[in-house]
């Protein structure tokens, strides 16, 4: 029996990605060799490859002046690699939680940055707004969504300057204007796929010739140019991402799977509001749809919720050290019916404890 997965990340993927996946790993396309054995190189991998950008550019509408690409090292990589090849004078940064402040950080290793705008204060409690965007800046940083602290940018600011996103907890859980930015990355472990690949979308003309020496394997153009067949591909976690995807579309795409998700957000937030055992973490106005930070008001009842949430086939709820507490995190894949179950068990905790 599947558990009702929360968890923030690697997260739940749908049945059907997996049964998918399942079936690939012993014998994919008939061909008596599994996907995990076969050349990258090969017209077998190449249509997945083909497949799963389609379905990219697709669902989110990418524009054609845009490269789709698959690449390795995460988001973490992502941190230093924008940088490296975008920052030649100056950067602007929003810190609003746990990565956004990493990203700054790898940046500051390769030119100047500006942080024009921080929740820190409050302990990344909310999502800063009305801040100014220097015009001087190479390009500006933001983060879509707050893993840890359970934040989510419900708006994206009006830029002057080229726009990159770190999208890697909500990407395709909501509609979004490409256009509208210049750099999108993403890890693929939250809502697209397994962990071992990371997802690029850049503008084409953003890239100019940097004065730095930066690295073959750390130059967008250089995996532009082949296609993200420069080296060997994860090809496995691209497969499950191209399952993950097909799923997404059969359901409706990324305006269906947005219904979804609010349903969930509000089913979640309305118990944690309603019932007098639990508060949220964070601003109202700014809370995730994705990762839900919620307290017991009384902490000495945390180790018995744990218990009665293992119990009902809840996993992953323990909320990160930095914010304490739980956090349920709702991705594309995870049922309404396993937010009614824990929304459930919520309801009862507080009849037994009152």
């Amino acid at each position: 029996m599947r558990k009702h997965n929360f968890g923030a990340g690697p997260g739940i993927l749908p049945e059907s990605a997996l049964q998918k996946s399942a079936a690939a790993a012993l014998d994919f396309n008939n061909i008596g060799m599994s996907i995990l054995e076969i050349s990258h190189r090969s017209k077998d991998f190449d249509a997945v490859m083909i497949q799963t950008k389609s379905l990219v550019k697709e669902l989110l509408g990418v524009p054609d002046h845009y490269s789709i690409l698959f690449l390795q090292g995460g988001a973490s990589t992502q941190f230093a690699m924008v940088p490296m090849n975008l920052l030649h004078k100056k950067a602007a940064y929003v810190d609003s939680g746990v990565w956004a402040n990493k990203a700054l950080k790898e940046a500051r290793l390769f030119g100047e940055v500006d942080v024009i705008a921080s929740s820190k204060d409050k302990n990344y409690s909310y999502v800063p707004k009305g801040y100014q965007i220097p015009g001087d800046c190479d390009y500006l940083h933001i983060t879509s969504n707050n893993t840890i602290y359970g934040t989510q940018m419900k708006n994206f600011p009006e830029s002057p300057v080229p726009v990159v996103c770190d999208m890697s907890s909500d990407i395709f859980s909501r509609p979004v204007d490409v256009s509208k930015f210049d750099l999108i990355y993403a890890g693929a472990q939250k809502n697209m796929g397994p962990a071992g690949v990371t997802l690029v979308i850049i503008k084409n003309d953003i890239l100019k010739e940097v004065q730095r020496v930066v690295p073959t394997m750390l130059r967008y153009q250089t995996h532009i140019d082949g296609d993200s067949l420069y080296n060997t591909p994860p090809v496995f976690s691209i497969f499950v991402c191209m399952a993950t995807l097909e799923w997404l579309k059969s359901i409706g795409g990324v305006s269906a799977i947005e219904k979804i998700n609010q349903a969930k957000a509000d089913l979640f937030y309305g118990e944690v509001d309603s019932n007098p055992l639990f508060t949220g973490t964070c601003e109202k106005e700014d809370r995730s749809n994705m990762n839900a930070c919620f307290l017991l008001k009384n902490p000495e009842l945390d180790e018995e919720f744990m218990k009665v949430t293992k119990a009902a086939g809840i996993i992953g709820i323990k909320g990160h050290r930095s914010v304490g507490g739980f956090r349920a995190s709702m991705y594309n894949a995870l049922p309404i019916e396993s937010v009614k179950v824990l929304t459930q068990v919520m309801k009862e905790f507080a009849l037994k404890t009152a």
